[in-house]
């Protein structure tokens, strides 16, 4: 049966390849040729023309691609109140190839009177029919990659300080978002997938951090910053292995966080992440509890050929032995673009992913 409230049975993650005039009028606005209001107007242009799309092919979840960011993190971390982006020695390393190296500092006492990218939803609502997804970083993401160095000691000398007062602020954005209208709202979230690797494990370990401490402290944040959250309101968290110019930096199944994700996070459905054999097999499915449902993140965004039907039936079957079917929806199992630069495929052939998407949710779930 499909569903008529988020998560929707065909779903994605949310960003979207950047299109050849929006790409253009950033780097125009970079060499200081255009001003804000007119690379404004571009994204604008660029943004009713991939909601009409995603209308067009049949998906109920409503995304601006991302098209006004840089990030899929670090823009919003940057617009929280004590936050400022600054140069940093290197970026991230991926797989092969290493990300701009600029990162978000804690400033001040954090806070989110105001976020900018509530402008950015309000938007969106006024340009979709259909329900209106607003995608932002989780808060475990303004501590994960830099740790302790990044946040200003003599604003926050211990960090439990630091973890409340992050909580709250993104209660703050939270409330705001609803305000606009917002009821469907997903926070992206790398630092659980993290957790399941051995290598990342061990930098933690490095820094003086255990995983199972900062897996307790991550969903503890997340769990303040919706407890006041509306009760028509869908919480997802995507939960992912790293995504930059096709590459990944995570390995390993869930099972070391899927007790922790499922049961003690309050969200109502999780994203994750089931392309390739990475990820592992789906027997953490067993921890999911009845009234959640998990985004089976079985058609990779990273290359662009086309995954054959059967495959992925075969693989919504097996998933069905470890949770109800009912339970499951289905996406790309990460969004297309997650920095600007974007993923190696080209726009014909996302749009013809989420196409399969649509086709296949149809074939098992009913029309």
């Amino acid at each position: 049966m499909q569903r008529t409230i988020p998560p929707f049975r065909a779903d994605h993650v949310g960003s979207i390849l950047r299109s050849q005039p929006l790409k253009d009028a950033r780097s125009n606005f970079a060499a200081g040729k255009i001003d804000q209001a007119q690379l404004t107007a571009v994204e604008d242009v660029e943004i009713r023309k991939i909601v009409a799309k995603q209308e067009e092919i049949g998906l109920d979840a409503i995304t601006d691609g991302e098209y006004r960011r840089s990030w899929w993190h670090y823009d919003f971390l940057g617009g929280l109140d004590g936050v400022e982006l600054v140069q940093v020695d290197t970026g991230i390393v991926f797989n092969g190839v290493t990300t701009k190296a600029e990162a978000p500092r804690v400033m001040g006492k954090l806070g989110s009177k105001k976020h900018p990218h509530i402008a950015h939803f309000e938007f969106l609502k006024a340009n979709t029919k259909k329900t209106p997804k607003q995608a932002i970083p989780s808060p475990s993401m303004l501590h994960y990659r830099g740790g302790r160095k990044l946040i200003n000691m003599g604003v926050y000398p211990t960090m439990d300080e630091f973890y409340h007062d992050l909580g709250l602020a993104y209660r703050q954005a939270v409330a705001g978002f609803a305000a606009a209208g917002c009821r469907y709202l997903q926070l992206d979230d790398c630092s659980f997938a993290y957790l399941c690797d051995p290598e990342q494990r061990k930098m933690l370990e490095a820094r003086g951090e255990h995983w199972e401490t900062q897996g307790e402290i991550y969903a503890g944040m997340i769990n303040s910053a919706i407890a006041e959250k509306p009760q028509d309101m869908c919480i997802s968290i995507h939960v992912c292995r790293g995504n930059f110019r096709s590459t990944f930096v995570a390995s390993g199944g869930y099972e070391p966080i899927a007790d922790l994700l499922f049961n003690r996070v309050n969200a109502n459905a999780y994203f994750l992440e089931w392309d390739n054999d990475r990820s592992g097999g789906f027997e953490p499915l067993r921890f999911l509890p009845k009234g959640k449902h998990v985004v089976l993140g079985l058609i990779t965004s990273k290359t662009g050929e086309l995954e054959s039907r059967d495959s992925i039936l075969r693989r919504i079957d097996e998933a069905s032995k470890y949770a109800s079917l009912d339970q499951f929806c289905l996406s790309p199992q990460c969004g297309f673009a997650s920095t600007e630069e974007g993923n190696s495929l080209t726009e014909e052939q996302q749009w013809k992913k989420l196409q399969f998407v649509v086709d296949i949710s149809r074939e098992v779930w009913g029309k």
